[in-house]
């Protein structure tokens, strides 16, 4: 009986001693050399894989396995510091660190060393909520102006502030695109609301720390509807003037109004002063009528004395009429002699 020839006999993975060329080399292809490309004796397919990759990561010449093994380390090391680097965050007290992973928001570190994946997997924005930013309205300068309407329809030229800060750094951050912008904008419509309630005079003077209250709470409400994550910490009236172009006739208006008041003060005054003393006046009056009902003859008297007293203190010259003396005779003034004519 003739024996079946094995299937891998003399194939590429057969391991018999002789192949169809009637050679007696190995039939293992990776202990063949590249085909087409003649290799140096002794070496395999292999072996000549790894030198190429060897080659290409510690250059031509020298030593070629040290050279890529230093390769291999300074990569390593570049990889390791990155990661550290991008992964420890120092939060400081006033701070709160955002984290965005991959584009999105993903938590909020709170103070203190932390950590997270390194970039460019997490993205950590710090953000200081206790930095007081403060917003002047207009902004353009000294000349600028921002002209509103009162409510008894006069025109009014308002500059003021508005103070702020970071309440929730994510919405901050990702409900508004121009967060600035905004509460600036808010602001701006808040004190036009209650500017328009009001009188000129009384947007001027008296209410203005009613006014700049009020424009606080409703910028609150509004940015709390927005989802803003600020807080208002205050607004402050800088300047509440009429508009340029009648600033001097309404100077001169106010100071004829401050003037008028300035009279209508005196004159209550005066009357106050009066009324004290006809009061006073008549309190005496009453008291000498007691008097005089408890002895007329003398209260007579002394209200006869008390009279002359005051009369005579006013003259230089005083006339006594005793018993037979000749009362004061008062002569004309003597007349100059004509001068002699010669």
């Amino acid at each position: 009986m003739v024996p079946r020839p094995m299937l891998n006999e003399g194939g590429p993975w057969g391991g018999g001693g002789s192949g169809g060329d009637g050679g007696g080399g190995d039939g293992n292809p990776w202990n063949q050399p590249p085909r087409g490309r003649p290799g140096p004796a002794g070496r395999s397919a292999l072996d000549e894989l790894l030198r190429r990759g060897r080659a290409r990561f510690g250059g031509r010449g020298g030593p070629e396995p040290e050279a890529g093994r230093f390769a291999l380390w300074a990569i390593g090391g570049l990889l390791l510091i990155w990661i550290l680097w991008t992964s420890g965050h120092r939060i400081d007290p006033q701070e709160r660190g955002v984290i965005t992973r991959f584009g999105s928001y993903a938590g909020t570190l709170e103070p203190g060393m932390r950590f997270s994946f390194p970039a460019p997997i997490d993205i950590v924005t710090k953000i200081d909520i206790e930095d007081i930013r403060v917003k002047d309205i207009p902004g353009g300068g000294g000349n600028s102006q921002n002209l509103m309407l009162t409510g008894d329809q006069n025109i009014i030229d308002l500059a003021y502030s508005v103070r702020w800060n970071i309440r929730d750094p994510e919405l901050y951050l990702y409900e508004l695109a121009d967060p600035d912008e905004t509460v600036a904008e808010v602001a701006e419509s808040a004190m036009r609301a209650e500017i328009a309630r009001v009188a000129l005079n009384d947007a001027m003077g008296p209410q203005r720390s009613q006014i700049e209250g009020r424009v606080q709470q409703r910028m609150q409400e509004i940015l709390d509807s927005y989802r803003s994550g600020v807080t208002v910490q205050g607004v402050a009236i800088k300047q509440a003037d009429p508009p340029s172009a009648v600033v001097e006739a309404f100077k001169s208006v106010s100071a004829a109004q401050q003037q008028a008041q300035a009279y209508l003060n005196e004159a209550r005054a005066y009357a106050q002063q009066l009324g004290a003393k006809a009061e006073g006046e008549a309190a005496a009056f009453d008291k000498v009528y007691a008097e005089y009902r408890l002895a007329p003859e003398v209260t007579r008297r002394r209200m006869y004395y008390e009279t002359m007293e005051r009369v005579l203190a006013k003259t230089d010259k005083t006339v006594i009429e005793a018993p037979n003396v000749m009362p004061y005779l008062p002569l004309p003034p003597a007349q100059p002699k004509p001068a002699a004519q010669q």
